[in-house]
């Protein structure tokens, strides 16, 4: 039993140690202690890394803004995500009364459950890994989208019209720029040759950040988008909407909703490491070491971004995605789709050509593509106004 899991080193031992106890007759029970086993760890791990990922972002983001974060629970603040998960633990449950109560309360588990879905693809190390799924990057596409449908379960049930305007233009946005972002992870597919998250991870000679740059770029922007970070965080847009869909969500409820966006920062990390940074290998010792390392430069740019980009507008945020984000994912599409049936069998010199010509194609698409939108969105700047800002000056 346990054929697909035979591969990672963890699920083996454990195996193996409970068939030492069971015997073999008992095989069914060592493969489902096995299982339970590496569920427990890797949810488990995960969450505890998202809430502590709470901690660094208020910590960095108070270094940004010249000020300290949390620092009063715990050394360095260090306890002050366990004191607000207590918190909300405590804190009274409240739900509308006209609310739908079964999708209200299904929503925040609808948030979560893709993030530990998509948990089972991810190689976080040698051998260390739930399946090596030949559809890896279809099965990471199917799994996102449960996102924006609980998104919009927690808009509509709430009964609240400021949550369902919030979960309808978050939605639109979602669904918007899912549409670059399968673009990129199609590029990828051409280019290691297999949707399997594993082949693609060992079949960057070189990591596909160099050979593809523009994917990468359009993969930052659009993971971005449906992370809800900013600039692209009108999800919520407190300013605006309240809270958005999370108006009337309170206690633990409201925590699970924070717990899945920021817990999927490190996902995303995971996901950008495994696509274009060649995810762990190096040095096989330290694999585990280095994948997340790699994982944590990809949170601290989040943060960075998120620190220094103020929010855009929704009008913006979707112009984006349908004129600069999406040409931008088919030049990217076409150019790999053409180096592919060039070099059928890419070689490490072959890859550095590649990467060459994909440089400058990024260079001259993204400056293209935005003079394009800048005009057609009456951007440029009037001799007369150039004679102002001179006469200023």
């Amino acid at each position: 039993m346990g054929d697909l899991l035979r591969e990672n080193t963890l699920y083996g031992n454990i195996y193996d140690w409970a068939i030492g106890i069971v015997g073999e007759d008992l095989a069914w029970l060592a493969y489902t202690v096995a299982v339970m086993a590496i569920i427990l760890l890797v949810v488990n791990a995960f969450l505890a890394m998202g809430t502590l990922y709470t901690w660094a972002e208020r910590r960095i983001i108070g270094r940004f803004q010249s000020r300290v974060g949390p620092n009063r629970v715990g050394p360095f603040g260090l306890l002050q995500a366990i004191a607000d998960a207590v918190k909300l633990l405590f804190k009274e449950d409240i739900v509308p009364r006209a609310a739908d109560r079964i999708v209200f309360n299904l929503a925040p588990i609808a948030m979560l459950a893709p993030s530990v879905m998509a948990l089972a693809v991810i190689p976080f190390g040698q051998t260390s890994y739930l399946a090596n799924l030949n559809i890896g990057l279809l099965y990471l596409i199917a799994t996102s989208g449960i996102a924006s449908l609980a998104v919009m379960m927690a808009g509509y049930a709430s009964s609240n019209r400021y949550a369902m305007f919030g979960a309808m233009r978050a939605v639109a946005m979602l669904i918007s720029y899912e549409i670059p972002l399968v673009m990129v992870l199609l590029a990828v597919a051409l280019l290691a040759g297999s949707m399997s998250l594993v082949d693609v991870m060992t079949s960057q000679a070189i990591p596909f950040l160099l050979v593809t740059p523009l994917g990468a770029i359009i993969f930052f922007l659009a993971i971005s988008a449906e992370l809800n970070r900013s600039p692209f965080d009108i999800t919520e847009a407190e300013s605006e909407l309240i809270a958005g869909y999370l108006t009337e969500y309170s206690g633990m409820k409201f925590g699970v909703f924070y717990l899945a966006e920021f817990a999927n920062v490190l996902l995303a990390g995971a996901i950008f490491s495994t696509l274009f940074l060649g995810g762990w290998p190096w040095w096989t010792p330290l694999s585990h070491v280095w994948f997340l390392v790699k994982v944590m430069a990809f949170a601290f740019i989040a943060i960075w971004v998120r620190s220094t980009i103020p929010r855009f507008r929704i009008d913006q945020i979707m112009v984006i995605a349908w004129k600069v984000l999406f040409p931008l994912s088919l030049v990217n599409v076409a150019a790999i789709a053409i180096e592919v049936v060039a070099w059928p069998e890419r070689t490490l010199p072959q890859l550095v050509i590649m990467g060459i010509i994909n440089w400058g194609i990024t260079a001259v698409a993204t400056v293209a593509v935005t003079r394009a939108w800048r005009a057609s969105n009456g951007l440029r700047v009037s001799p007369s106004a150039r004679a102002v800002r001179l006469e200023v000056g």
